[in-house]
């Protein structure tokens, strides 16, 4: 197995764990990560809710669970991510939702700024951009897969905008919330399964561009 991806394992925790760091760090007005600020906390307190809203009232159809039932490659799930991400916060909830329904799908939590030797190896367009669930075949200890930042319609809402205004601002990033809360989880539901089939083929090492 690749060292970076062995010892980002090692101090990797599972996602209610991540959970409960969050809500730890949100009662004592903080945010994971290097830098701290009120804006970031403030964040890491509404994707706490954000998260804990969704464990709740995300769904996953019969035909979906049926999929993911029957995925036979034993696989672990690293994703990367941060508190204060609110693409994560939207995210995330769904991925361990279908992690949950697979007996072959071992999920695993890691922070970005713990482990920049692993971020570095899963840059979206050279940038540092979460969350990045990072699939590993536990058969062959490769990495045959990754995910991320966000859904496929997110991502073009983003570079559509984007190519229009340059960045993104703080009323863009809202409105780009309002599409997640309006999409209850389908897309990335997709994006998921579409990740499952894939690495279900391939024994070959994927990282993003």
């Amino acid at each position: 197995m690749d060292t970076i991806i062995k010892d980002s394992l090692d101090k990797a925790i599972s996602f209610f764990e991540y959970k409960e760091l969050v809500s730890k760090l949100v009662a004592s007005g903080k945010s994971s990560g290097e830098t701290q600020s009120e804006a970031l906390s403030n964040y890491s307190k509404l994707n706490d809710r954000r998260m804990t809203r969704l464990l709740k009232t995300l769904k996953i159809d019969d035909n979906s669970k049926a999929e993911i039932e029957k995925h036979s490659k034993s696989q672990t799930w690293l994703l990367i991510t941060e508190s204060w991400c609110g693409d994560a916060a939207q995210t995330m909830p769904m991925i361990h939702k279908v992690a949950d329904l697979s007996k072959k799908i071992d999920l695993k939590v890691v922070l970005r700024d713990e482990n920049e030797a692993l971020m570095n190896e899963f840059l979206t367009n050279g940038n540092k951009a979460i969350p990045k669930l990072v699939v590993i075949d536990n058969d062959t200890e490769k990495v045959v897969g990754d995910w991320g930042p966000r859904p496929k319609t997110a991502t073009k809402i983003v570079n559509d905008y984007k190519k229009l205004h340059g960045a993104l601002d703080a009323a863009f990033k809202e409105e780009l919330q309002k599409w997640y809360n309006r999409d209850k989880g389908k897309d990335t539901l997709d994006d998921i399964l579409a990740l499952i089939k894939n690495t279900s083929e391939v024994n070959t090492v994927k990282k993003a561009s």
